[in-house]
């Protein structure tokens, strides 16, 4: 039997490459734009299936966690909670970069997207205050969200 933290990391690990891949695919006969809105399209299927399978990985672990909680006390339930978390994060994560790719004056390259208990923290350069702002309501508008920190400077292109 698969323990609950293993299936959990092993669910985050395939979800991670699932994204990298979705990020890595290359058509030279494409334009630019269109490379762009492919690569908009696999980010957001990326994350939509990041996010089932976190949901369902949460759904499993639940389970299981209670059975371990019953026979092994807190400190199962408190180690599968962080595991859980961590699932979580990521895909908030995942879903806020989706979000920021489909804005035209955002670069979600050029933004560092960092997660942890739902509360978001924003790095890199923005063009502008309103598109600082609007990265930090992109971020709050991603169910999950309980904070963001900005911490984008303004970088005019």
């Amino acid at each position: 039997m698969i323990q609950p933290r293993q299936r959990i990391l092993s669910i985050l690990a395939v979800s991670a490459l699932a994204l990298g891949l979705a990020a890595c695919g290359k058509n030279e006969d494409k334009t630019a734009g269109q490379q762009l809105d492919s690569a908009v399209s696999r980010t957001e299927q990326a994350a939509g299936d990041a996010q089932k399978r976190a949901e369902e990985a949460a759904k499993n672990a639940g389970a299981r966690i209670e059975e371990g909680a019953a026979k092994m006390g807190d400190a199962t339930t408190n180690a599968a909670g962080n595991a859980m978390d961590a699932v979580g994060d990521a895909a908030t994560t995942a879903e806020i970069k989706a979000a920021l790719v489909k804005d035209s004056e955002l670069s979600a390259l050029q933004i560092n997207v960092d997660t942890k208990g739902g509360a978001v923290t924003l790095n890199g350069t923005a063009p502008s205050d309103s598109a600082k702002a609007r990265a930090e309501e992109i971020a709050k508008g991603v169910k999950g969200v309980v904070a963001v920190n900005n911490m984008l400077t303004i970088q005019p292109k």
